[in-house]
């Protein structure tokens, strides 16, 4: 866990994407537009400053689903924050979907 602010912490991944956290609530929220965005928005900046300095990744993909219709399988708010590097993938269009290769179903 990092940076905790008062309604929301960070959690780092252990997955094939260096630097991969989320953000996630304390208060249980299911959906994106009923967080406390500021808070939220401060912490996903926090996090952008920690993965900079350890990582130094080349760009980020923000990604967040708000409801089933939209991808969404936990229904707990949370927000991926993946640090993205030149030549992790061969063709990076198309962003999140495609930042985990092995795990893009279409």
């Amino acid at each position: 866990m990092f940076g905790a602010h008062d309604q929301m912490s960070g959690v780092r991944l252990r997955t094939n994407r260096p630097g991969h956290l989320l953000v996630i609530p304390y208060r249980h929220v299911a959906d994106f537009f009923d967080a406390e965005l500021a808070a939220l928005l401060a912490l996903l900046r926090d996090a952008k400053t920690l993965l900079d300095g350890r990582f130094h990744p080349d760009g980020y993909n923000i990604g967040v689903n708000v409801g089933e219709a939209a991808g969404q399988t936990v229904m707990h708010l949370h927000v991926h924050v993946i640090p993205r590097y030149a030549g992790d993938v061969a063709d990076p269009r198309g962003g999140v979907r495609g930042a985990v290769p092995e795990r893009r179903v279409y």
